[in-house]
């Protein structure tokens, strides 16, 4: 049977996490486990677990900082958290999972049955590596795109657009490069705003900084500096051309027009 540990300075918390999960009549485990950052380094030495829910904020530091003390982090890893916008999206930037204060059955339920089936799989150093470089206010974000072969950590300044294929999306990398990920466009969209992305039509989701020019022909289309060219829905050409007059200082749509 599989163990998890749960680190949480709210024992309420932690007594409730525990006995929901055990209640679920799953083949785990729920052990409390500390309620610091050293006390809860300390337990996951001690028990060796196969999944840790960690909570974000503690009287002695983060989960972060408890996950830079370990050597190893052989373990399957669900943030717990209250509503801290930068952590949640620094954690989805990494492509790991959390649960939300105050705790809900079914999200639990959810998240534990996800981490059972993930545990055998190799949690890749690099995930965590993403995650501790995303934390940081002051350095470029890194997102993490996991397929089926491998993880692959990527920079945002070189993804030149991504393009949906159903419910896959596929990355355009500078170099020719490309990265097919099992998560919807939508997804990418939203964790992607504020950094200069904007999906242009239903299926492209560009970034701004890789424009070439605005063509007029065939509808009205944006030329990537890659040569590929998207189509622009009618609905998003006065956002477009908003956002491009402010960022690279044109003065006017005809600067961008062919």
């Amino acid at each position: 049977m599989k163990k998890a540990l749960v680190i949480d300075d709210e024992n309420r918390t932690k007594e409730l996490i525990v006995k929901m999960i055990n209640s679920f009549g799953l083949e785990i485990e729920a052990i409390p486990g500390g309620n610091n950052v050293s006390s809860g380094i300390e337990s996951i030495k001690a028990y060796d677990p196969d999944i840790v829910f960690l909570d974000i904020q503690m009287p002695d530091g983060t989960g972060f900082d408890l996950l830079k003390g370990l050597k190893e982090k052989n373990f399957e890893l669900i943030f717990i958290t209250a509503h801290e916008e930068f952590a949640i999206k620094a954690i989805k930037f990494s492509a790991l999972d959390y649960i939300l204060k105050p705790i809900d059955q079914t999200e639990l339920k959810a998240a534990v049955e996800n981490a059972i089936r993930a545990v055998d799989d190799k949690k890749e150093e690099i995930q965590f590596e993403a995650l501790q470089n995303n934390i940081n206010p002051i350095m470029k974000r890194r997102l993490v795109l996991k397929t089926q072969e491998s993880v692959h950590v990527v920079e945002l300044d070189n993804i030149i657009r991504c393009e949906a294929d159903r419910n896959y999306t596929s990355f355009f990398l500078i170099g020719g490069k490309k990265i097919l990920v099992s998560k919807t466009l939508k997804e990418y969209e939203t964790l992607l705003s504020g950094h200069n992305f904007l999906r242009v039509q239903q299926s492209h989701l560009i970034n701004l900084d890789y424009v070439d020019r605005y063509d007029k022909g065939n509808g009205g289309s944006v030329v990537m500096r890659d040569g590929s060219e998207v189509p622009l829905s009618p609905a998003k050409r006065d956002v477009f051309f908003k956002i491009l007059e402010h960022l690279s200082g044109f003065s006017s749509r005809a600067d961008f027009l062919l």
